[in-house]
């Protein structure tokens, strides 16, 4: 059986594509769909079934959509209700694909429904298992996202526990592990930036799956430290469960090419918010469109589209290279926000040329900032890094003012003084400054490079925390 991992950097998700004598199978897919209509195409294959290891929480699947355009039959695992119809999987069902079959694994704890599924050859081997939630490589599901009135997270996490135990670590030490999220999602707390490996490895490496250790021991190993989840997971997960507005639909309203004048008109609009989606440099070069908010299309743009976009039905446009104009609303829709109205047709350049006015920060070398530092010359020298961060190391005299809590921490913030905005390498740092000024702060600069550009300079660091104060 062919199995194909398809990662998405911005998300960190890992769907799957397995294919054998002319049936195919999706797991995770998503939102949108062509994608795999295209891979079954190219292997003359017919997309047979469309497996969720679980309702996600960080992203949109798109599993109904796919289901009506292929005719494939959508499965879950046990316990799963939707909108929509699709097949409830039973613990050790066997779905045939093709010469071999894929087996439903009951793995419940991350949420209750989650299932795993075991890939099995014509000759009976078995060289893959597609974990889901359950397993990652170097971390677990955490047991929160799914906690109902009947359930706590230490139940979700004895769940987990007995699932790992008792389906997983029972497979051939050999067997590959593909999980659905690696580094840089928010669904574990220790996820490796490797996106495979061995039952075996795994066994060894992974300290959810220490040999020695009690159900105990576990509950409290995976559910202390767990941070509160992005304010946009539980509208995925009821989205993941709903039946919504067709992926082609919202593509073809999110492209919609807007003249400056028009985006101008739209972008005055109280329930509009205009998102800048080009590259730091441009950003930083060319101005932008009074109001907007940067977040590049080169960084982790949707999971900070999500967390920074409270409304989930925010009526959005933007600004973005008219070769990403597609992939930006692509990436808008992948979890969740639906209502994108069109782009900036033309860009930078045709508001310029429409005589309309912008906005533009300021911008600074690490060694300009250490200089005005030491001498005293800044108002508000401000790290935008998580709390964690700054507490690790951080430069001396700067305080810490996270990106993460930007929305329930702004009132701290004196619109008349002068910020000089940092983060770990420049992105985070630009989403903040755009923040600031699209509300009134009207002095803002970011420090190019960031804290890693800021520790090649002789700049003093300590790990001390200093008082914070934004008055």
């Amino acid at each position: 059986m062919k199995v194909e991992q398809i990662f998405t950097g911005c998300l960190a998700e890992m769907a799957y594509y397995i294919e054998s004598n002319g049936e195919a199978a999706i797991v995770d897919p998503l939102r949108e769909t062509q994608p795999y209509i295209d891979m079954a195409a190219a292997d003359n294959a017919t997309i047979k079934y469309i497996f969720l290891t679980h309702f996600h929480a960080d992203f949109v699947s798109g599993q109904y959509d796919l289901a009506q355009k292929t005719g494939a039959k959508i499965v879950f695992g046990p316990n799963a209700t939707a909108e929509y119809d699709f097949h409830v999987g039973t613990d050790g069902e066997v779905f045939p694909l093709g010469d071999g079959k894929i087996t439903l694994l009951h793995t419940p704890g991350h949420t209750m429904e989650s299932s795993s599924y075991l890939i099995t050859e014509k000759d009976g081997s078995t060289p893959y298992v597609l974990t889901g939630d359950c397993l990652f490589i170097g971390d677990v599901g955490r047991p929160d996202l799914a906690v109902k009135s009947d359930l706590t997270q230490a139940d979700l996490a004895g769940h987990l526990f007995d699932s790992l135990r008792n389906k997983i670590m029972t497979l051939p030490d050999d067997i590959i592990v593909y999980p659905n999220h690696g580094a840089g999602s928010a669904c574990g707390k220790n996820m490796s930036s490797e996106t495979f490996d061995t039952l075996e490895n795994q066994k060894k490496t992974n300290y959810a799956l220490r040999a020695d250790m009690t159900k105990e021991e576990f509950i409290q190993e995976v559910t202390a430290g767990l941070k509160t989840p992005p304010q946009y997971f539980p509208n995925n997960v009821r989205m993941n469960k709903s039946i919504n507005t067709s992926i082609d639909d919202v593509l073809s309203a999110g492209t919609t090419a807007l003249d400056a004048v028009t985006f101008k008109e739209m972008s005055e609009q109280k329930d509009v918010l205009v998102i800048d989606t080009r590259s730091k440099e441009d950003y930083t070069e060319q101005g932008t469109v009074p109001g907007a908010w940067f977040i590049g299309i080169d960084g982790s743009f949707a999971p900070w589209v999500g967390a920074l976009v409270t409304n989930i039905q925010q009526k959005i446009i933007f600004i973005a290279d008219e070769d990403k104009v597609q992939e930006v609303a692509t990436r808008f829709s992948r979890v969740g926000y639906d209502n994108t109205a069109g782009y900036l047709k033309g860009g930078m350049d045709a508001w310029k040329k429409a005589g309309l006015d912008f906005d533009k920060i300021g911008s600074m070398s690490a060694q300009e900032f250490g200089d005005a530092l030491a001498k005293g010359e800044m108002e508000k020298p401000t790290d935008v890094r998580k709390d964690t961060e700054y507490r690790s190391e951080h430069a001396v005299g700067v305080d810490n003012f996270p990106l993460d809590t930007i929305h329930a921490n702004f009132s701290e913030i004196d619109t008349n003084k002068a910020y000089y905005v940092h983060c770990a390498s420049g992105y985070r740092s630009l989403i903040a400054a755009s923040i600031f000024m699209a509300n009134g702060v009207k002095n803002v600069t970011d420090v190019r490079g960031g804290f890693k550009a800021m520790q090649e300079t002789d700049m003093p660091m300590t790990d001390f925390i200093c008082p914070t104060t934004f008055s």
